[in-house]
């Protein structure tokens, strides 16, 4: 198996929006459109095999220290091979590289981004432009069951 990791292009937008769906569909994943991920495109670092999409992330900016990574998936044929860790150790170094302090994400996944030396933090320690962006547009909002995690680089 020949996985590469590599930055988004716009033609990998809808072979995106099928891979992620089944989780956009359960809640897990936050809805983001066509428009937003063509906007967003520099944030996403891709794997595939050969031209086949099995898993992305992207690493959103929220201030000059600050950012976080989101939208985290893999197909689940390939989930256990360590494909997500490689994805979440890209954004992590192109945080370093631009030269941010922390990163942080809210998960379900505890445990995965523990590993990673991420640690618990509490959400209301997040920036509020977080919340109102992103987190009113959630089923799930204002009952959120998610973890807040950050790492300092």
């Amino acid at each position: 198996m020949s996985i590469g990791y590599h930055k988004a292009k716009l033609t990998d937008v809808k072979a995106m929006q099928a891979l992620v769906l089944p989780e956009v569909t359960s809640g897990r994943i936050l809805f983001r459109s066509d428009d937003e991920i063509a906007t967003n495109i520099r944030s996403y670092v891709l794997a595939k095999e050969d031209e086949n999409l099995i898993g992305f992330v992207a690493l959103h900016i929220h201030a000059d220290e600050l950012a976080e990574v989101r939208s985290l998936i893999v197909n689940e044929n390939y989930r256990g091979e360590g494909i997500g860790q490689a994805l979440v150790k890209e954004t992590l170094q192109e945080a370093k590289k631009l030269g941010l302090g922390k990163v942080f994400t809210l998960t379900y996944e505890k445990q995965f981004f523990e590993k990673l030396q991420f640690v618990e933090i509490p959400k209301e320690s997040l920036p509020e432009h977080k919340i109102w962006a992103d987190c009113v547009k959630c089923k799930h909002f204002p009952i959120c069951d998610e973890i807040a995690l950050i790492i300092e680089l």
